[in-house]
This record gives structure tokens, sequence and C-alpha cells, in this order.
């Protein structure tokens, strides 16, 4: 079982690196979706079911639809790849940035929340998880959380619709 944690955490890093090189909107928005993916599969390594449910279903749901439509508009005959030496530079950089971290600041991540304790008491990765409190948890720990989050989909939505009227004038543009 702990295979699937090493998997899940190198997923995660892993898409996170290829959403950070930002090399082309086709790749960032799938690098997004596979990250996306990845942390669900360590909320629910770590008994968090619900929270891997309601991130899947809002996050994806909504930001990825804003993400496909603004990548539609900026189609590109030839995308950038990571195979170019920008893309290597770029992804190297955070590689070692991630490897210097991970040596260097592993204190500052002793502080980390276990939700298994609270929600289960199976270890590792089962079919159900035992996670009625967690709509209350969630609500609990996170409301300040809810509240940025929602102000920062706001403020993205705002920003891609003047990006999109502002490269193109509005709806009706000439082909």
């Amino acid at each position: 079982m702990i295979y699937f944690s090493f998997l899940f955490g190198f997923g995660l890093v892993f898409w996170m690196i290829g959403v950070a090189s930002n090399i082309s909107p086709y790749y960032g928005i799938l690098s997004l979706l596979m990250g996306a993916v990845s942390g669900c599969g360590v909320l629910v390594w770590k008994g968090g079911s619900f929270m891997s449910l309601v991130l899947f279903l809002i996050y994806l749901g909504g930001m990825l639809v804003i993400f496909a439509y603004s990548a539609t508009l900026v189609l590109e005959p030839f995308p950038t790849a990571f195979a170019n030496w920008e893309g290597v530079i770029n992804v190297f950089n955070y590689v070692l940035l991630v490897v210097v971290l991970m040596f260097v600041g592993s204190d500052l991540w002793c502080g980390v929340v276990d939700l298994g304790d609270k929600m289960s008491d199976v270890d590792g990765l089962s079919i159900v998880r035992v996670d009625y409190v967690g709509v209350s948890l969630f609500y609990y720990l996170g409301c300040v959380v809810f509240l940025i989050a929602g102000v920062g989909l706001l403020l993205t939505l705002f920003v891609v619709l003047v990006l999109i009227r502002g490269l193109f004038q509005g709806a009706v543009r000439v082909i």
C-alpha cells in the first residue's frame, strides 16, 4: 500500500511541475487535470474522501471549463512542448527546487495534519472510508479557505472575460 502513497505523491509533484513550467495552455490544462487527480488520490489516501470529492467536483467542474474555453480561443498551430530547451530548463529548475526543499526544508512540514486519524480507524486505502464528519470538519476548518477560493474564482472569471474581450473584441470577430 505504500506504493499507492508514493505514486500519488510523485504524480502530484510531477504534474504540478508541468503546470509551473508554463509552456503551452494545452499541456498546462492536461498537467492541471492530472495534478488534481493525483491530489485527490493523496487526500483519499490520508482519509479525506469527502474533501477529495469536493475538490474534484468544484475545482474541475468550475475552473477547468474556464481553462478549456480560454485554451480554445488561443488556438496555436504548433504548441510548444516540454521537449524544447526552454521547457527542459524550466523542468530542471523546478525539480532542483523540489529536491532542495525536500532536504533543507523538511523541518517545515512537521505540522501537517493527518486526517486519517479523525476520519476512520482503517489503515491504508480502503473501498469506503468512514467520512461522516467530513462536512463539518471541512466547513469548520476551511471556512476562510472557502471565502478566499470563492473570491479567487470570481476574480479569475473576470480576468478571463476581460482578456478574451480585449484580445478578440468580444464574441463577434472577423475570421
